[in-house]
C-alpha cells in the first residue's frame, strides 16, 4: 500500500488525499523543489520507485512520448510494480461530430497534445505487452474541481458563453478520477483502458450560464465561436466535439460516481466554497 505519483500536479494531489484516507502511503515528484515532494529531473529516484507498489503517473507527454518513461524506463521495469496507471486524455478521439465513443473507439486526434497522448499510451502499451508491465490506462474528460471551475471568471465578469453549433465536451470531477484510480488498484486488469467521464455531456455554454445562475449574476454574453476573440489554446479546446461513454467504470469497477453532471458538481463547489467561508 505504498503509492508513487510521478507529476504531482491538481489531480495527482487529489488523488494523494484520497489514497492516505484510505491508509496508504503516499510519495509525489515534481520538476521543481517543492517542501515534502521528490524533485525529478535533478535527482536518483530509483530507491523511491523500489519503495512503491504502485505507480501513478501524472505529467503531459512532449514531442518524445512520455517523460518518465525517457529517463526513467528501466528503473520502472527493474521495480517491477504491482499496479501502474497512467493518466491519459479522452482528446486522443479526437473530433467525432458530437457522437457517442468508447474504448474501442478508433483513434484521430485532431491536435498535436492528442498526438502526443497517443504516443505516450503505445509506449506504455508497448511495455505492458513486452514486459507484463501491468499498466492501466485512464482517458480523463475535462477536469474541473476546486479552484478550478468556472466562478472565478463569471464572479470577475471574463466568463463568455461561446457558442458553435452541435458542440459538446464530457467532463469529471477531480474526486471521482480519484475514486477511480482506487477502484482499479483495487480490482486490477493489466492492458485495459478506462474512458473516465461524468454522464452528461454538455454544451460549454450550458455550463458557464449554470455557474453564473448558481451565484446569482447576471448571464455571460453570448458570442458565435467563429467570431470570437479566442486564443489559439482556447480555441483548439472546440476542435473537438464527442460524448464519451463511462459504461466501463461502472461495470467493470462498480465505480458510482459522487457527480454524476457538472450541475451536481458545481452545487457542490459552490456549497464548499461557502462553507469554507
Amino acid at each position: 500500500m505504498k503509492l508513487l505519483i510521478l507529476g504531482l500536479g491538481y489531480t495527482g494531489r487529489v488523488v494523494a488525499a484520497y489514497m492516505r484516507g484510505l491508509g496508504w502511503e503516499v510519495r509525489g515528484t515534481s520538476r521543481s523543489a517543492e517542501s515534502g515532494l521528490i524533485q525529478w529531473p535533478g535527482s536518483d529516484i530509483s530507491a523511491t520507485l523500489d519503495w512503491a507498489s504502485h505507480i501513478l503517473m501524472s505529467a503531459a507527454p512532449g514531442e518524445n512520448g512520455d517523460p518518465f518513461l525517457a529517463g526513467l524506463e528501466a528503473q520502472i521495469l527493474a521495480a517491477k510494480p504491482t499496479w501502474l496507471g497512467y493518466l491519459s486524455t479522452t482528446g486522443v478521439y479526437g473530433d467525432q461530430g458530437g457522437a457517442w465513443v468508447d474504448e474501442a473507439a478508433p483513434l484521430s486526434p485532431a491536435t498535436t497534445r492528442g498526438h502526443h497522448r497517443v504516443a505516450a499510451e503505445n509506449q506504455w502499451m508497448e511495455l505492458h505487452n513486452a514486459h507484463s508491465l501491468p499498466v492501466h490506462i485512464f482517458r480523463l474528460a475535462g477536469i474541473y474541481g476546486p479552484n478550478r471551475g468556472p466562478f472565478a471568471k463569471v464572479r470577475n465578469g471574463t466568463a463568455r458563453r461561446i457558442i458553435k453549433e452541435n458542440q459538446v465536451f464530457s467532463r469529471i470531477h477531480v474526486e471521482d478520477i480519484a475514486q477511480t484510480i482506487a477502484a482499479s488498484i483495487a480490482e486490477p486488469n493489466p492492458g485495459q483502458i478506462y474512458n473516465v467521464c461524468d454522464n452528461d455531456a454538455a454544451p460549454p455554454q450550458d455550463v458557464i450560464g449554470y455557474a453564473a445562475t448558481l451565484l446569482g449574476l447576471p448571464m455571460p454574453p453570448a458570442l458565435d465561436f467563429e467570431t470570437a476573440d479566442l486564443t489559439p489554446m482556447a480555441r483548439s479546446f472546440y476542435a473537438e466535439s464527442k460524448r464519451v461513454s463511462n459504461a466501463r467504470i461502472k461495470d467493470e469497477l462498480g465505480v458510482q460516481l459522487r457527480y454524476p453532471d457538472y450541475k451536481s458538481g458545481l452545487k457542490a463547489l459552490l456549497a464548499q466554497e461557502r462553507a469554507d467561508g
